[in-house]
């Protein structure tokens, strides 16, 4: 009730303990609060807070449109309602190195657990467009090192994105991705694989984990997370799926309430009123209340 009754230190350090570990961790991408209750309550190891979820959901492109202080206020209501820790996309850190390392306490502050940080030029693109641009190998490292700089939780986890492999191949990729490890990157996103082949050979090349992006209709397959933790993968993230279900179904129900007049005909899909009172976990909130107000002297 209330929110988590965990601290923010106390999931990343979780987050950091799980990711020494043996298991794949799964974050499915929470587009809200209640998104990522529900997450929580079915079981998965922590949430994803997608920059091109966010994006869509404010009605614009993923081309880094957003600010720091709209991401940061997204994430700070996301990650305050949920124990599991939270792992944001932060795209190319919001400006110059020193924008940076504002990025990484902000998000702190905000309760996160985790942020990644791409190689991208600005303005940033979609990772699964073609015609994305990389900055020099030199400036992302740049980024990652005044990112590691400005954290004051040692446990909070700093991953790198590379685009890289679309415009300059796997070997170029990876040899990002170890620069930005020695810039002090906890975790790589080595985004737009082609195959499972791929993520094995960046997992076997690194010290460090790494993460595969499952978004659908990208360049990616849709591989199993026992695929993906076979190959050597540590974190799966689904950024986009659960906007991509509710949208999905919000056109359907709209377009039958245009055709037929009521929505009669879609309720048997909707989450009724006593599974979300469950989700959000009311019973808790009238106990609380009872106990404030119903007292006797």
């Amino acid at each position: 009730m209330l929110g988590a009754h965990t601290s923010a230190a106390d999931r990343r350090l979780r987050l950091r303990e799980e990711l020494a570990g043996d298991a794949i961790l799964r974050f499915p991408g929470a587009i809200n609060p209640l998104n990522a209750q529900l997450i929580e309550q079915i079981g998965f190891e922590g949430v994803y807070i997608s920059g091109g979820a966010f994006s869509a959901a404010q009605g614009l492109p993923d081309i880094g449109l957003t600010t720091l202080s709209e991401v940061t206020e997204h994430g700070r209501t996301i990650a305050g309602m949920t124990n599991l820790p939270a792992f944001i996309d932060a795209d190319t850190g919001f400006g110059e190195p020193m924008n940076v390392a504002r990025t990484i306490q902000s998000l702190e502050d905000a309760g996160l657990a985790a942020c990644h940080l791409e190689d991208q030029v600005n303005p940033k693109r979609c990772g699964h467009l073609d015609g994305k641009e990389v900055v020099a190998t030199s400036e992302m490292t740049k980024r990652i090192t005044a990112a590691a700089g400005a954290r004051r939780d040692p446990n909070f986890v700093i991953s790198a994105r590379t685009d890289a492999r679309a415009g300059e191949g796997l070997d170029a990729a990876i040899d990002r991705a170890k620069a930005y490890a020695d810039a002090g990157a906890d975790l790589i996103f080595p985004e737009a694989m082609r195959d499972l082949s791929e993520f094995e050979t960046f997992a076997k090349a690194l010290d460090v984990p790494i993460l595969a992006n499952m978004t659908e209709f990208g360049k990616s397959e849709l591989f199993t997370a026992d695929q993906l933790a076979d190959a050597g993968v540590k974190m799966v993230i689904y950024p986009v799926t659960t906007l991509r279900l509710a949208m999905g179904a919000i056109e359907d129900g709209l377009r039958t309430i245009m055709a037929d007049g009521t929505q009669s005909g879609v309720v048997d899909r909707m989450q009724t009123r006593a599974r979300l009172y469950e989700v959000l976990d009311y019973e808790s909130y009238n106990a609380f209340d009872e106990n404030v107000f119903n007292f006797t002297v």
